[in-house]
C-alpha cells in the first residue's frame, strides 16, 4: 500500500518551534518528524521511513517550497505542490490530518492514482465539506455521527502510543506535582473552571503550559482592560503560567511530573480521549482527568481518575499526593494499558483493515 500522510501544524507549533537550518526536504521533513509533533496519529510506515510511505506537512511553506525547488515545479501555490507530490509519489492511500485546509475540492483534484482517501476529523468544524472524502475518522463517536449525518462514511480510528515514550517513562521524576498542557481561551469555559481548581489547590506545585488564542495573549500582554477582560487567564492561572510545549518538550514535562491533568474542549460532549490521555498515560504519569466516555482502557480509577466537577479536583489531587503507591499504581497501570492496547503496530493493522 503506497500511503501519503498529511499534516498540518498548529499556530501555536510554528510560532514557538525551534529548527535548524536545513537544506533539503528530506532534511527538515526529518528534523520535524524528531521533534515528535502529534506522533501518536502519524502512521508506523512513515516513522520507520517505509519506502511506500510519504509524509509531509501541507501548510509549511518553506518546507514546501524546497520540495517543489528540488523537483523543478515553478510555484508556490501549497495545493499545486501538494497533488504534484501525490501523483510523483504514486499514492493509493491518501490519509489527511489537515481535511478543513483540503476539504472536498481538494479530494476532487486528487489524481487518478489515488483509490482511498481518508480524513481525520475530531471536530464537527460548522459548515465544511468532506463528503468527498471515502472515510473520515476519529476516536470520538458522536462526532463521527455528526459527520455521517453530513453525509460522510465514517470509522472510528484512534490515537497510539508513541515508542519514543517508552525512553522518558523510563527516567522518570516527580520535579513538579501537577502539569497541564494544552490550548486556553474563552471558549474553553469547562476547561478555565477545572484548572483555576487545580491551580489553587494548597501546597501543590503547579505548572500550566498553554497555547493561548490571539485574543487571549493579547488581553495578558496590556494593561486590565474592560473590553478583554474575559480574554485575561484568571489571578490563579497567571500565577502557575508557562509557554506552550509540544512532542519531545511535552514528553519531558510529563515525565518530570507526578500528576498530568486533562479537561476536554466544550465541543467534544461526553466523548473522551484527545491525545493529552495518550501521551501522559505513555510517559508514566498519572492522568487525571474529567469525567466522560473514555477509549477501552482507560478505567477509572485503574489506569487513570477522574473528575466530576471543579470542586472534586483539589481532593484528588491531594489524594494522589499523600498515597503514593495509588498514584504509582495507577500510572503503572496507565503506562502498561497504552503500550499494550494502543500500540503502533496495532493501530496500522486498524488502518489497513479500514481502507
Amino acid at each position: 500500500m503506497r500511503v501519503f500522510q498529511n499534516n498540518g501544524l498548529s499556530r501555536g507549533f510554528q510560532v514557538h518551534r525551534r529548527r535548524s537550518p536545513y537544506q533539503s526536504f528530506a532534511a527538515g521533513r526529518a528534523q520535524f518528524l524528531d521533534t515528535r509533533f502529534t506522533a501518536s496519529h502519524i502512521l508506523l510506515p512513515v516513522l520507520t521511513n517505509a519506502p511506500d510511505a510519504f509524509y509531509t506537512n501541507g501548510d509549511d511553506k518553506d518546507l514546501q517550497l524546497l520540495w517543489a525547488k528540488e523537483n523543478g515545479l515553478q510555484t508556490e501555490n501549497m495545493e499545486q505542490i501538494l497533488l504534484a507530490q501525490i501523483e510523483q509519489h504514486r499514492t493509493e492511500v491518501f490519509y489527511n490530518l489537515d481535511p478543513i485546509r483540503y476539504g472536498s475540492e481538494f479530494v476532487a483534484k486528487l489524481p487518478g492514482c489515488v483509490k482511498k482517501s481518508v480524513g481525520w476529523r475530531a471536530a464537527p468544524s460548522g459548515n465544511a465539506d468532506l463528503s468527498k472524502y471515502d472515510l473520515i475518522v476519529c476516536n470520538f463517536p458522536s462526532i463521527l455521527e455528526n459527520w455521517r449525518q453530513k453525509g460522510c462514511r465514517v470509522a472510528y480510528f484512534f490515537p497510539a502510543h508513541d515508542p519514543v515514550m517508552d525512553a522518558y517513562a523510563a527516567v522518570r521524576s516527580d520535579e513538579v506535582d501537577l502539569i497541564f498542557i494544552g490550548g486556553f481561551s474563552r471558549h474553553h469555559v469547562k476547561r478555565s473552571q477545572a484548572l483555576r481548581a487545580a491551580a489553587a489547590t494548597p501546597g501543590v506545585r503547579a505548572r500550566f503550559y498553554l497555547e493561548d488564542s490571539r485574543l487571549t495573549r493579547l488581553a495578558n500582554f496590556l494593561p486590565p482592560l474592560p473590553a478583554l477582560r474575559s480574554y485575561r487567564h484568571p489571578h490563579e492561572i497567571r500565577k502557575v503560567r508557562a509557554d506552550p510545549l509540544y512532542g519531545r518538550d511535552a514528553y519531558a514535562a510529563i515525565a518530570q511530573s507526578r500528576i498530568v491533568f486533562n479537561g476536554a474542549v466544550d465541543m467534544a460532549g461526553e466523548d473522551r480521549g484527545n491525545m493529552r490521555c495518550f501521551e501522559a498515560t505513555g510517559c508514566g504519569a498519572v492522568l487525571l482527568t474529567d469525567a466522560g466516555r473514555y477509549p477501552e482502557g482507560f478505567v477509572n480509577g485503574e489506569t487513570m481518575l477522574q473528575y466530576s466537577s471543579p470542586e472534586q479536583i483539589p481532593e484528588l489531587i491531594d489524594k494522589l499526593m499523600r498515597d503514593e503507591p495509588l498514584a504509582r499504581s495507577i500510572a503503572q497501570a496507565g503506562c502498561a494499558m497504552i503500550k499494550e492496547r494502543y500500540s503502533k503496530q496495532l493501530q496500522w493493522a486498524t488502518f489497513q483493515d479500514l481502507i
